[in-house]
């Protein structure tokens, strides 16, 4: 018998006891996050971590430390919205920080300006060549083929040759790396062009981030490729069965992953007017991190883009709640391993949980 005609309101007893979201799990606690900084410097302080405290700053948020916080973590997230869907379909990327640096690099050297102070520019890498002060659509071109590339690389080694995620990425970690000490022989590469440096301005990290956010929550959710990711990643036995390819799926989804991660390395060069070699490191570890303090399960078929999102932005209010709090950077690290490791224990005792109610 139908229990829709129950309960209160119409809704069914089942409803009512309808859990959560997963991503309200999440929110909860950064809002518990932000609430034990706020009282932790008042009490210890005497200021405040959220609101303004000083006479002469208009305004009842302390929108600086906002700002902050959301650009801390927008670069890199952009990165882990790539992995977020590499997970999902039960895979894992170790390669992302590296492609950032490599990409950096390459898709610098075709930004830069021909003359410097009026006098020609003494790092710009292919000045022989007049390739100086292209479109900007250039050096964008060249970053999302590097990312093409690299994502190509890691999903057909995965896919066709039965290599473990965990392997494949990381060859590509090491490889990718080396590329970008090699490109300009470990030396910066600096002076872009107008129109590139304007791609890392002010808030438009944020924007391109969260942008890109909601276009793959869309597609995630709306979308063949969005269910295909969580059936490979639930059971790809069963999803092969259903007539899914999962070798093409995966193949998409690194090649995703890989040109996100070239688009992060875009705006973290724009808005630091340099490419160097070392740029992106640890970058891939923040991302997994991200998804999986967003709900992401690390056995893949679960989370949500605005789990990461969330997740990210936990991230970032534990860096600046240390700086707020004058701790020193290292137990940032310490922190964010501990974060990790919690993270996962939460997630597999979340799977435990969902096997016994089964």
């Amino acid at each position: 018998m139908s229990q829709t005609s129950h309960g209160i309101g119409g809704l069914s007893y089942d409803a009512k006891k309808r859990p959560w979201p997963a991503e309200f799990n999440v929110f909860l606690a950064l809002v518990i996050l932000v609430g034990a900084f706020e009282v932790i410097g008042r009490v210890f302080l005497g200021d405040s971590f959220l609101f303004n405290t000083r006479e002469n700053v208009t305004g009842i948020f302390n929108e600086q430390r906002l700002q902050i916080i959301i650009l801390q973590v927008s670069i890199v997230g952009i990165i882990a919205i790539g992995v977020t869907q590499v997970i999902i379909s039960g895979g894992i990327d170790l390669s992302s920080g590296s492609i950032v640096g490599a990409t950096a690099m390459i898709a610098m050297s075709f930004a830069q300006v021909a003359t410097v102070n009026g006098n020609p520019n003494p790092k710009a890498m292919f000045i022989a060549y007049g390739w100086t002060d292209l479109p900007v659509i250039v050096p964008l071109l060249v970053a999302v083929g590097c990312g093409l590339i690299a994502g190509l690389i890691n999903g057909s080694l995965i896919a066709y040759t039965r290599i473990p995620p965990f392997i494949a990425t990381l060859g590509m970690m090491v490889t990718a790396r080396g590329i970008a000490k090699w490109w300009s022989k470990g030396q910066p590469i600096s002076f872009p062009t107008d129109s590139f440096a304007a791609i890392g301005k002010g808030l438009m990290p944020v924007i391109i981030f969260i942008s890109l956010a909601i276009l793959f929550q869309l597609i995630l959710s709306y979308t063949r490729y969005g269910k295909h990711c969580y059936a490979i990643g639930s059971n790809e036995d069963a999803a092969r069965m259903s007539g899914i390819k999962i070798a093409n799926h995966k193949v998409l989804v690194y090649v995703i992953a890989g040109i996100l991660a070239s688009i992060a390395a875009v705006v973290l060069s724009s808005k630091n007017l340099t490419a160097q070699a070392g740029m992106g490191v640890m970058y891939e570890l923040d991302a997994i991190a991200m998804a999986v303090i967003g709900g992401v399960s690390l056995s893949g078929g679960r989370g949500s883009i605005i789990g990461t999102v969330i997740g990210s932005l936990i991230f970032g209010v534990i860096i600046s709640g240390f700086t707020f709090l004058r701790l020193d950077a290292y137990y940032q690290e310490m922190v964010k391993g501990v974060i990790i490791v919690g993270a996962v224990v939460l997630d597999q005792w979340r799977q435990r949980r969902r096997a016994i109610g089964a």
